[in-house]
């Protein structure tokens, strides 16, 4: 893929600063980026938006929101006070997508936490709307269901945004890491074609090295087959950048010129 589509997801480098993220990117030609919502802590995301606008650099998404599910009524109602802030870091930095990690299964209700996530999106939608910033769904692999997210397939986002109303700023973010595996995939992406808001890859590789969590491939170094992802992805009609996320005790063990240089050598040739 070309390198223009690269966005650099900053948990590919979770020991960089934002302005040593910057300064990763442009010294290796990377001209987006996608910020967690814990690099803009020591500048806020005002300050943090201006330092991406004049670094040239472009914001293909805030990482993250969601987290909807909780036992508890008041939980749940500061999870969706802390989307809306997030909205308002997104809009700040100039991130058209905010992503969600919706919440994992609680109470042992798979359903009744299903129902959390959507009362949580609907909640939350509008003031997403008015700030012009989409809310995307991210399915995760169905591991994480007990502390992750109750959302495992793009099925189930594309279920969420149905039952919804299909509203406008509702999208779902594919991850290959964690939908590689199903076999309806293809199927399930073209129910949601024109609502995919982001591509992220990194890849699988056996056996997982550090858990779900930290154990990803560098892109070519697993069993996903990148390109033909990337292309029903493209069919779904999601030609925008393509975040490197690539959370792994590995590579968050050598340099970070090192890292670069690999995603910028893999992106081209493997995805």
């Amino acid at each position: 893929m070309h390198l223009d589509r690269l966005s650099l997801n900053s948990m590919t480098v979770p020991g960089a600063t934002l302005p040593e993220l910057v300064s990763l990117c442009q010294a290796h030609g990377i001209g987006w980026v996608a910020p967690w919502r814990s690099l803009l802590g020591p500048l806020g995301a005002a300050r943090s938006g201006q330092l991406l606008a004049d670094s040239g650099l472009s914001v293909s998404s805030l990482c993250r929101g969601g987290m909807f599910t909780a036992s508890a009524a008041a939980a749940r109602a500061s999870a969706v006070d802390d989307n809306l802030q997030a909205v308002d870091e997104a809009a700040a930095l100039g991130a058209d997508l905010l992503v969600l990690v919706c919440g994992p299964v609680v109470d042992r209700d798979v359903a009744g936490s299903a129902s959390m996530v959507r009362d949580g999106l609907e909640a939350v939608l509008p003031h997403a709307q008015a700030a012009g910033v989409a809310l995307g769904i991210e399915p995760l692999h169905p591991m994480m269901a007990g502390d992750r997210s109750v959302v495992t397939r793009v099925a189930d986002a594309a279920d969420l945004v149905e039952r919804l109303g299909n509203p406008d700023g509702l999208s779902v973010v594919v991850d290959a890491y964690h939908v590689w595996w199903d076999l309806h995939l293809a199927l399930d992406l073209a129910r949601i074609a024109g609502r995919v808001s982001a591509l992220h890859v990194s890849d699988w590789v056996s056996p997982l090295s550090g858990g779900l969590t930290s154990g990803r491939g560098m892109m070519g170094d697993g069993c996903i087959d990148l390109p033909a992802l990337a292309a029903r992805v493209a069919d779904a009609g999601w030609r925008g950048p393509v975040e490197v996320e690539v959370l792994s005790d590995w590579w968050w063990a050598r340099p970070p010129d090192e890292v670069l240089a690999t995603v910028v050598d893999r992106f081209q040739r493997c995805v």
